[in-house]
């Protein structure tokens, strides 16, 4: 019998990945995919950084932004995370079915700006935040609701590229 990845790349389940592996991912990326639908109900995403606190996904945007605007419009969301850019071998990929909600009091930005500055300028956070604590901004919190597909492609004979087989 053949594995996935010597004859073919049609039974995926075997590159589904363990909620470990998903933690490694969503920790090691910076950036993901925030889906939404628009005001006419077409699919639209845009690319993000992304915080994982608390068991909850956070993003920062402007009141008035089109995935802002959509968030509270259809609280139903989700994220696409995958290790490009990152130090992580393979290709991984995640996608995140969750419920956002947007916030805007004081308390909310005061907790989770500062983490979002070390997360993205951790040489001087300071400045980071600075930039971002501005009269318009808003976090918006997904909280996951599923992982309904994830790959590893490490789990694929020859990396799901043809490769050689490893043990």
């Amino acid at each position: 019998m053949t594995r996935v990845g010597e004859r073919d790349l049609e039974g995926m389940d075997q590159a589904r990945m363990a909620a470990a592996d998903r933690a490694e991912l969503v920790e090691a990326a910076r950036e993901c995919t925030f889906l939404f639908t628009d005001e006419e109900g077409w699919p639209a995403g845009v690319t993000m950084s992304h915080l994982f606190h608390d068991g909850a996904f956070w993003l920062t945007a402007v009141t008035g932004r089109a995935h802002a605007a959509a968030a509270e419009r259809d609280p139903r969301v989700g994220l696409v995370i995958s290790n490009l850019g990152t130090d992580l071998p393979g290709r991984r990929m995640v996608r995140i079915r969750g419920r956002a909600t947007v916030h805007r009091d004081r308390a909310t930005l005061d907790a989770v700006l500062p983490l979002f500055a070390r997360r993205l300028q951790p040489r001087d956070p300071d400045r980071m935040l600075r930039l971002l604590d501005s009269p318009r901004r808003v976090l918006i919190r997904v909280e996951p609701i599923s992982y309904p597909q994830t790959h590893d492609s490490r789990k694929i004979a020859g990396d799901g590229r043809g490769g050689p087989s490893q043990p």
